[in-house]
């Protein structure tokens, strides 16, 4: 009988995180898939990569994948991404992340265009994990350098506590992305977790595991920040 009860409790158990699971969207799934991607081709190209160095002290990569030049013509759009950030020594399960317009949303000159934004020091962590943060006004941020080395880089980069880039038409350079607001996305986060948690909990916590859906963002992030 205890055996059977047992037997019982992991079914249920395995039901209620199918069910969970199961509140993710297509759409969802497609833009963890999609910030993957641009990890690994990025990075698939050493000598136009963020550099080594820089990857490795990063206390958290967002990316934002596919952003449409379009979400900035039409008022109340958010371009949506991942982040994720170090906590002990390896990449935390993500949570979703909004980017609002920016005086440089019509200045990308492209239909469309990646974001990896690099967080560089635990002062610019505290302040994306806040309800939303103003780049450039309330939290400094530079167009990041790109190659193999990271000695190239000016003062300003390396003062900064946000590293920006962007890819677009197959070109991936630095970007001022000054003006642009960055909150958390508390609804889509719920959806991948299955319940409503807070980012600094999933991000810094350390009790709260990846879900499945998440570990090819995770996977691409990690081989990236790791010395070849």
């Amino acid at each position: 009988m205890r055996n059977s009860r047992g037997f019982l409790l992991v079914g249920a158990l395995a039901a209620s995180a199918t069910l969970l699971e199961a509140n993710i969207s297509t759409k969802e799934q497609h833009r963890i898939q999609e910030a993957a991607t641009v990890i690994r081709e990025i990075h698939a190209t050493p000598d136009k990569d963020i550099p080594q160095e820089l990857w490795n002290d990063a206390e958290c990569v967002l990316v934002v994948p596919s952003l449409k030049k379009a979400a900035f013509i039409v008022g109340g759009e958010y371009g949506k991404g991942l982040m994720s950030c170090r906590h002990d020594g390896h990449w935390s399960p993500p949570v979703f992340m909004e980017i609002g317009k920016g005086s440089w949303g019509l200045q990308i000159g492209a239909q469309s265009v990646d974001l990896v934004l690099l967080v560089m020091n635990r002062s610019g962590m505290d302040k994306l994990l806040g309800n939303k943060v103003t780049l450039g006004a309330e939290a400094s941020v530079a167009a990041g350098p790109v190659g193999r080395d990271a000695r190239a880089a000016t003062d300003a980069q390396l003062k900064a506590e946000i590293l920006s880039y962007s890819r677009t038409q197959g070109l991936f350079a630095g970007v001022n992305v000054t003006g642009g607001v960055i909150r958390t996305d508390p609804d889509d986060t719920q959806d991948l977790y299955g319940k409503a948690v807070t980012p600094r909990d999933v991000l810094m916590g350390g009790s709260i595991g990846a879900p499945p859906a998440a570990r090819p963002f995770l996977e691409a992030l990690g081989a990236a920040a790791v010395k070849p």
